[in-house]
């Protein structure tokens, strides 16, 4: 069994003139990562791994789950591969990682991670907003044979307001 818990990085502010890299979250997206990420606490998942982009919304928005979930650190990756709107380039490193991992959780981007939700789960969603969480799980024993899966939760934030 393998299990994917996405997380789309919370509410980013455009009052910096910076780039999309260093883009921060707004105090609001900062809530809502809070709320989200106490919903998931308390649901008793054991995470093996958890990877995040680089750009700050979304690292942000990992290590606030991170400390909420008292998660050890030296099971949490940075990677570039995150960094990707199609979805194209997160699910080539879904398919690349070790099969020692049954659950991981990943801190990105939309397009792609709405994309994912929907080709990868069996549920339809307009759109993955942001601090919302999606956990897909397969009945397989390969991150190479990841296919059509089960869409077993989705976590708005609007739903724990």
């Amino acid at each position: 069994m393998k299990t994917i818990i996405f997380v789309r990085h919370g509410k980013s502010s455009w009052d910096y003139q910076v780039g999309d890299m260093d883009r921060p979250l707004k105090e609001r997206g900062i809530k809502d990562a809070h709320l989200v990420a106490n919903h998931l606490n308390s649901q008793g998942y054991k995470i093996d791994f958890a990877y995040s982009s680089p750009a700050n919304r979304a690292l942000h928005t990992g290590l606030i789950f991170l400390r909420t979930l008292n998660y050890n650190f030296a099971q949490f990756q940075v990677t570039d591969k995150l960094y990707d709107f199609s979805g194209e380039t997160v699910l080539q490193f879904i398919k690349s990682l070790g099969n020692e991992n049954a659950t991981i959780l990943i801190f990105g981007h939309n397009f792609a991670f709405t994309n994912l939700v929907n080709s990868l789960g069996d549920t339809y969603i307009d759109n993955l907003p942001t601090s919302g969480m999606a956990i897909l799980e397969w009945n397989i024993d390969s991150w190479r044979e990841i296919r059509k899966g089960k869409t077993k939760t989705l976590v708005f934030p609007k739903q724990l307001r």
